[in-house]
């Protein structure tokens, strides 16, 4: 069996959900006994030639790093090179690079996309832009053989609209990982003048959907003083909207480590007091599951994608506002809780069922 992989920046260590899914996915399907060849967008890669990650052959592609067009020419270049390729199967990632499966039927492929959030609904893009995304969410639920869902959202929403019944619901997952050492968690810790179970941390791009600028002004308004704020990230374009971001996380004294991964996140995730995620849209934020393995007290807004974890209630804010958001902060900083969500993660988000689930598919479609 081989699976062309389309509409992921890259592997390994790349920013992003979708980009953290395939890392985690396709090494696994790869043991499973299936070639796959993903195709990245060679902007984002270290390498620029041909690669192998885990058993995973990684293809860069040239796109440019221009929003509203990397993922259009990337997307095209990318047909060609799997018709091509002539795989079993072509797997597309989100509603964006979707509009290209009914070319990828008219030469005989068979075709999955995972739908992994409304992204019309992130705040960057004008009324055209989510115009063509909302039109190649239709095309895409469609015209491929199978759509995968991550959210129960996702499911109704896809069954509501567009009377599809092809969904499959396959969650993202999360990998608990086994605890970095005492030594190498301090020396990460005292790289930024942190102390273990003392400071709020977040985690994403600088966009504005992710809602670090509520995050910043709660911080402002819980008086927390010596509790230092964290967030961990960057932006994949310059834009007004960022630099008042920094430049407000600088006025309430934040730290910005930029995008952290491998052991360094891992440390930061570890030694954290309590995890924050203001989203204003996520489809099931990796980011939020993360936070769980590693046993995080959690504060999150309530919007559906975050309210379908199943966290207490407690955890859980009215999206937008601040002075609640300040005050769950506080709460949780002076009166911290001692939690066990591991469980939670082996039942709902376990990479190893999920590839399963996904194998399962794939074969499927071949009979």
């Amino acid at each position: 069996m081989k699976i062309a992989v389309v509409g992921t920046r890259g592997i390994p260590d790349i920013m992003g959900g979708i980009e953290t899914h395939c890392q985690q996915l396709y090494p696994r399907i790869v043991k499973r006994g299936a070639s796959v060849v993903l195709f990245a967008r060679k902007a984002y890669t270290s390498r620029k030639t041909p690669y192998e990650y885990k058993g995973v052959q990684v293809v860069p592609v040239y796109a440019p790093k221009i929003s509203g067009l990397e993922t259009v020419v990337h997307t095209f270049r990318c047909f060609f090179k799997v018709l091509a390729l002539k795989p079993d199967i072509v797997h597309l990632h989100a509603i964006g690079p979707s509009f290209i499966a009914p070319l990828f039927r008219i030469f005989g492929l068979k075709v999955v996309y995972t739908h992994h959030g409304q992204d019309y609904n992130r705040a960057k893009w004008g009324w055209f832009a989510k115009a063509v995304l909302r039109l190649s969410e239709f095309v895409g639920t469609k015209f491929s053989n199978r759509v995968i869902v991550i959210s129960d959202l996702l499911d109704r929403w896809l069954k509501d609209r567009y009377h599809c019944d092809k969904t499959v619901r396959i969650n993202n997952g999360v990998t608990l990982l086994p605890a970095v050492s005492e030594d190498k968690r301090e020396a990460w810790l005292q790289k930024y003048g942190l102390a273990g179970k003392h400071y709020i941390f977040a985690l994403g791009r600088f966009v504005k959907e992710k809602g670090f600028h509520d995050l910043i002004a709660a911080y402002k308004k819980t008086g927390l003083t010596g509790v230092p704020l964290v967030i961990a990230g960057t932006a994949d374009y310059e834009s007004e909207y960022v630099n008042k971001l920094k430049a407000d996380a600088a006025d309430v004294g934040a730290i910005l480590p930029g995008f952290i991964h491998g052991e360094e996140l891992q440390a930061l995730f570890e030694s954290a007091s309590l995890f924050v995620i203001p989203s204003y849209h996520e489809g099931l934020p990796i980011v939020l599951l993360e936070a769980l393995g590693y046993n995080r007290n959690v504060v999150a807004s309530d919007i559906p994608a975050n309210m379908e974890v199943p966290l207490p209630e407690e955890c859980f804010y009215e999206l937008g506002d601040v002075d609640e958001l300040a005050k769950k902060m506080r709460q949780f900083m002076e009166n911290p809780v001692q939690r066990d969500f591991k469980q939670i993660v082996e039942d709902h988000y376990n990479w190893e069922f999920i590839a399963d689930k996904t194998m399962d598919l794939y074969k499927s479609l071949l009979k």
